[in-house]
């Protein structure tokens, strides 16, 4: 099982956050996202939004740290990567 995350750089609701994704299922996704606590509010579309708070927990969690636009190719080519507007 392998989830990646991406440094903490997206803003929002005035918090940094961070996405959390698996470049094998959405299965995959869940069960670790669950593991961590994480509400299933948090997932969209294609990944979860974690507050920059909770990174060094992903991380400890077995979650692989690897920039924005690996993280962007990785869901793509896995073929999971869902854009806004697009169905799901």
């Amino acid at each position: 099982m392998t989830v990646y995350i991406d440094p903490p750089n997206w803003p929002g609701h005035g918090r940094m956050w961070s996405h959390l994704v698996s470049d094998v299922s959405f299965d995959e996704l869940h069960v670790f996202a669950e593991g961590l606590g994480v509400p299933a509010r948090a997932f969209e579309r294609d990944h979860y939004d974690i507050p920059a708070h909770r990174y060094a927990d992903a991380v400890g969690a077995g979650a692989v740290e690897i920039g924005s636009k690996e993280l962007v190719r990785r869901l793509t080519e896995a073929g999971l990567r869902r854009p806004k507007g697009r169905p799901a």
